[in-house]
């Protein structure tokens, strides 16, 4: 595979419900690539990532690093086990030896956090304390933001009939966990994707209660 929605200066959406696992180089572990910059393997790439029951991974670095965010089941590494809503920042040169005993899914980012001075981010979005949003009906839990680096990233819940109108200088990504909303550019659905450039705007409306995953700042 070569690139795939990879001029960041373009709206790119994806409803990942509608595409096929495909495989990786685990046998036991499944993909849906979402962009991809580079290399296939070596590249920049947003992807969700299916573990099957019993599955592994060898063990590997994270050049550049590696984000993710568990959806269903439980994540597991040497460092312990991580149900659905954890989050992870992990920094250039971490390694780990991922798996799985029961099987999950999880959206992970790899080569997206350059920087020697990154620091290593676990949050669990169950037990965290989420602030009020500046929007009525809105609620915020900050992920990551770090000094000296350009990203913020949070998860929002946000109730039935909200409106959110906001801008993106820095370019902005949304991963629908629950729920979903419309706005000018299109109608997004749970596991929907969709990644505004630098410079973009848009004004959804939410049709049901909603969490979703909001990167901001990364794309100038």
């Amino acid at each position: 595979m070569s690139g795939l929605h990879d001029d960041l200066t373009q709206l790119a959406i994806v409803h990942t419900d509608a595409l096929d696992w495909q495989p990786s180089p685990s046998p036991t572990v499944w993909r849906k690539r979402i962009e991809l910059r580079g290399d296939a393997e070596r590249g920049r790439v947003t992807s969700v990532v299916r573990y099957d029951p019993g599955s592994a991974f060898p063990p590997h670095e994270h050049p550049e690093g590696e984000e993710i965010l568990v959806l269903d089941g439980v994540f597991s590494d040497e460092h312990g086990d991580f149900p659905a809503g954890t989050y992870f920042l992990n920094p250039p040169g971490f390694r780990h030896a991922p798996f799985s005993r029961e099987g999950c899914v999880i959206f992970v980012k790899l080569r997206q956090y350059a920087g020697a001075d990154r620091t290593h981010v676990v949050v669990d979005a169950r037990r965290a304390t989420w602030e009020a949003h500046e929007v009525a009906g809105a609620s915020v839990l900050s992920l990551y933001g770090q000094p000296g680096f350009p990203e913020e990233v949070e998860l929002l819940r946000v109730m039935r009939g909200t409106e959110m109108p906001r801008s993106f200088p820095g370019g902005g990504e949304i991963f629908v966990l629950s729920g979903g909303f419309a706005d000018e550019h299109g109608s997004y659905r749970e596991r929907s994707w969709v990644r505004y450039p630098p410079g973009a705007a848009h004004h959804p409306i939410f049709h049901a209660d909603s969490v979703f995953y909001l990167k901001t700042g990364h794309l100038a």
